[in-house]
């Protein structure tokens, strides 16, 4: 009699925890970089030239520090942002949760637009109607009986997508590469505002929690899962670290050759003149395409995390329930969208100071967890260094946020 192949059902489950894994790493990467910050470092390259690449540099490291902190802690806790910071800080997880959600609202109209004006380059489609056909694919994928393998394949798909054409684009363009590496470590000119915005509309909002969550919700919590854990933040950082840097050169090379970019009107597209000056009609049919993909799965990542937060105020919530809620997050957010058209320059501010304040109150209360309240992690010996490193980015995100009120009270006295 031949034995039963008890082999099969773990291959199985290694297949299905790496699928999650690569979704995760790829929610991550998409949502990290969504038309906010293609816009951002055509912007900034137009500027500060090569100087730039120290703003990516900046931002990479941030990203590593952040990221690896808050995927480990919430794997080894199994508990997600809002509930381990209610557990740690009673009351705080509420607060954290209401920010989330509210700031993941206000960027995701500006997503919703980021898709529209993506059809609008490719297909020529009205923008309103751009936006609308894209957030009603969105509602699509939460309405289906599969939503999460949907979710999944589309990220998935998506964000390679992105990343061909984004190289490609980068290939004609043909950038100073050896200058651009210089000046990644050696920059000749130093601008903190701009380091500032990339980092807060990169690792900020809802961002920091877009992998790290999805994991959760794939099963792959506890301290037994750490090492896969932590290889697949990596590797979203990873991931994450060469779209932003492929997208910076495929800018810089246009800008090196001499074509001037117009940054200084509202109506100008910084990033869709540098990608038609460097391949033409296609340049800039393949930027709309970009600029759609990052759209439509910045759409899907805010929705998810932002709903996700959801459950700390209604514990019995099941996968249904906060499938219909993401649908009406979306709703809500194409019914701004619409009302207001492309969101005006105040609201982007607004968006980018707000879920600048986000981030260093998560990070506290996540260095908290790690240096005081090791119960919470089944006293799990977690590495200091990576504390210790957690503590000094929490201090400086604590600065650019404060940097950040500035705008937020400038927005609502307006």
């Amino acid at each position: 009699m031949s034995k039963p192949d008890t082999a099969a059902p773990a291959r199985d489950f290694g297949k299905a925890r790496r699928s999650s894994l690569i979704a995760a790493i790829f929610l991550m990467a998409t949502s990290a970089t969504g038309p906010g910050f293609i816009t951002q470092t055509a912007t900034f390259t137009a500027t500060l030239g090569a100087a730039f690449a120290f703003g990516i540099l900046v931002s990479i490291l941030i990203d590593f520090v952040v990221q690896l902190n808050i995927w480990n802690i919430v794997a080894i806790t199994r508990m997600r942002a809002s509930d381990l910071a209610n557990a740690a800080v009673p009351g705080s997880g509420y607060l954290l949760a209401v920010l989330v959600i509210f700031g993941g609202l206000v960027f995701n109209v500006g997503n919703i637009a980021g898709a529209g004006l993506g059809l609008n380059a490719l297909l020529g489609l009205d923008v309103k109607l751009g936006g609308a056909l894209s957030a009603m694919i969105a509602i699509g994928i939460f309405l289906s009986r599969r939503a999460g393998m949907a979710l999944d394949r589309l990220i998935v798909a998506l964000g390679i997508l992105m990343m061909g054409l984004v190289v490609f684009v980068a290939f004609a363009s043909q950038p100073p590469v050896g200058e651009a590496l210089r000046q990644t470590v050696l920059p000749d000119t130093l601008n903190f505002a701009a380091i500032t915005t990339i980092v807060g509309g990169t690792v900020g909002g809802y961002i920091t929690y877009a992998g790290a969550h999805r994991i959760l919700d794939q099963g792959l919590g506890g301290a037994e899962n750490v090492a896969s854990v932590t290889k697949g933040a990596l590797s979203g950082i990873l991931v994450t670290s060469i779209m932003r840097f492929i997208l910076f050169l495929a800018v810089l090379g246009v800008v090196a050759s001499g074509v001037t970019i117009d940054i200084s009107s509202h109506a100008a597209n910084p990033a869709a003149q540098a990608f038609q000056a460097a391949a033409g009609e296609f340049g800039l049919r393949a930027f709309g395409l970009i600029l759609w993909a990052a759209g439509i799965t910045s759409v899907i990542g805010a929705a998810y995390t932002s709903v996700s937060f959801a459950p700390v105020f209604k514990r019995d919530l099941s996968d249904a329930g906060r499938n219909r809620i993401t649908v009406i997050f979306i709703a809500i957010s194409l019914a701004v969208f619409l009302l207001l058209g492309t969101p005006p320059a105040a609201l982007l501010v607004f968006a980018g100071g707000f879920n600048g304040l986000i981030l260093p109150l998560g990070l506290t209360i996540f260095m908290y967890v790690g240096w005081c309240r090791r119960d919470l992690m089944d006293h799990y010996a977690y590495p200091r260094w990576l504390l210790v490193l957690g503590s000094i980015t929490c201090l400086l995100t604590w600065y650019m946020g404060i940097e950040s009120i500035g705008p937020i009270f400038a927005f609502l006295s307006a």
